[in-house]
Parts: structure tokens; sequence; C-alpha cells
């Protein structure tokens, strides 16, 4: 394998899945649908396609797998008695994710490319225990702190009608939400976790492993499952309240953003019963709060007092 320097540290070139998928698949597919240059493992083009490719069919794979295991082992069906639980809300939902990944997949293939292409700080060493406690500790405090200012600003009553809002219509949310956005929101919201790559160095097979957890995460912020308790870190009992009120918790893992900056709102389920999940009482103080704050909230950007 060819390589390419970043400073004194070596990084592979080629890409975990494209090394797996390119002789058992791909190799066959360019040379039987593709002319000569396609045969060219390294060529970027061909690179760029098969990338677009796995992260499509992979998104959605994963995407699919990770919700309906949660809708059936995680998810609070009650939700579905909520008011503001819509008609067919699941199958909206997955159609709305369905038709952005691609569109995200070919926002995102120029940043994975530059790292199958060694412009990152990706690679294959393996650096102790230490190394690696550190690099998801300083992964997930480093694209929290740039998700909640990416996800605050997409509200900003300038651009939140075009980007943001498509994910506001699910006011109570299912597992399927987790990735029904507006691609480019989609996109926004996931670059923090490429930009930590060519800032910071980091092994490829852990970078692989917590863009893993990451998906996972997103969907379980929208499980509708409470049993998460504290206040450190942002559940989907926090979530929730995100998608109901609007203009509180931000944060993607963790609510110290959100406490730092204002927009903290400590989770109404909480407050509800003991077993911090929402009563059918609580549903309708729910909508009937929705129905009176959704206008103002859709118009500003400023975070009520708590």
């Amino acid at each position: 394998q060819r390589r390419v320097t970043w400073g004194s540290r070596y990084v592979i070139k080629m890409d975990i899945a494209l090394e797996l998928l390119d002789p058992i698949l791909l190799d066959p597919v360019y040379a039987s649908l593709f002319p000569a240059p396609f045969a060219v493992r390294e060529w970027w083009v061909r690179q760029s396609l098969s990338l677009f490719f796995i992260f499509t069919l992979g998104g959605i794979l994963m995407y699919l797998s990770s919700a309906i295991f949660s809708y059936y082992t995680m998810f609070d069906h009650n939700i579905k008695k909520h008011p503001k639980y819509l008609k067919d809300q699941i199958f909206l939902e997955i159609q709305v994710a369905v038709s952005s990944i691609p569109l995200m997949a070919i926002l995102t293939t120029p940043c994975i490319l530059g790292e199958v292409r060694g412009y990152s700080r990706l690679h294959n060493e393996w650096r102790g225990v230490w190394d690696t406690l550190s690099s998801v500790v300083l992964f997930l405090v480093f694209t929290d702190a740039l998700i909640y200012w990416i996800h605050r600003g997409l509200h900003h009553p300038s651009i939140y009608a075009l980007f943001h809002k498509p994910h506001h219509r699910w006011v109570v949310t299912t597992p399927f939400a987790s990735h029904a956005f507006h691609p480019i929101d989609g996109f926004l919201q996931s670059s923090p976790y490429h930009i930590y790559v060519y800032l910071f160095p980091m092994n490829k097979v852990l970078y692989l492993f917590m863009f893993f957890i990451v998906n996972i995460w997103t969907v379980s912020i929208h499980d509708g499952n409470y049993k998460l308790p504290g206040s450190i870190i942002n559940s989907a009992a926090h979530h929730t309240d995100h998608h109901l009120f609007f203009n509180y918790n931000y944060g993607q893992y963790f609510t110290f953003w959100d406490r730092l900056c204002g927009s903290y709102r400590y989770p109404s389920s909480y407050e509800h019963d003991k077993i911090m999940k929402p009563s059918s009482d609580s549903f309708e103080k729910e909508a009937l709060k929705v129905s009176c704050t959704s206008a103002s909230s859709h118009h500003s950007n400023k975070p009520k007092a708590a």
C-alpha cells in the first residue's frame, strides 16, 4: 500500500471498507460495467463512486437495522397515543430518511475521500489503552461542542425553515426520526466527526467504531425511552423536550453547553412520575404547551427561562 506523510506520521491510504469490498465486489462490478480507468483501485474517481455507494447503502442499512431494533426493544409505544403523533408518522420518517441519505452521501463523500487518500490524521497504529481512551473522550467532547453550536445555529430564524424545520415535523419522535433530516441539515450535524480526524490523530478502526456508536446514539435519543437518569448525559428525555419545546437541549451527548449557554431544560418527563415515563395526562399538557408556544418558537432563537 502506498503511503503519504502528515508531518512525521505515516497514514495508510486505503480505507478498510474499500480493502474489504474491492476484491470481492467492486473489482468485478467495475470490470464488467465501466471503462478501463475504473480498474485502477486508487483512481480518485473510482474511490469517490465507491465511497458514495458504500455510504448510501451502508447508511440506509445501519439506519433501518438500528431503528427497527430500537423500535421493538426500547421504544415506548405509548408515545403513539400522544396528540402530536402524526398519522403514518413512521412511514413518513423512513421516507424522509431514505430519500435524504443519498444526498447526504454526495455532500460527505469528499470528506471521506480525503480520509481514504491520506489527508486526515487517521492511522493504523495501536498506541495503547491510554491513547485509545483519550481519543474517545476528546472525540466526544470536541464533536459535542461543534454539534451544539451547529444545531443551535440551525434554529436561527434566517435558516431554520430551510434546513432544520423538516426534522421538527416530528414533535414527538420514534427511532425512525433519528435520520429524518433535510440532507444539508444532516451533513452539517455530521461534519464534526470528519473535522475531528483532520485535526487530531485517531486509529482508523476506532474511528469506524465511534462512527457506528454515534449513529446508535442518534437513534437512542429519539426512542422515547426515559430510563437513563441524570443531568449530565443528554438522553432521550432531554431530546424529547427539544422537539416539544424547540429552543432547549441542543446538545448531542452532554448537557454542558446547554447549561453554560442558558438553553438547558430539565426534562419534563422526569417531573411527571417516578419511573420517568410521561402519562396520558402529561401528553395532553405537553401538547397544549406546544400548541401555545410553537408559533413563537419557530420565529425566535432566544431560549426562554426554564
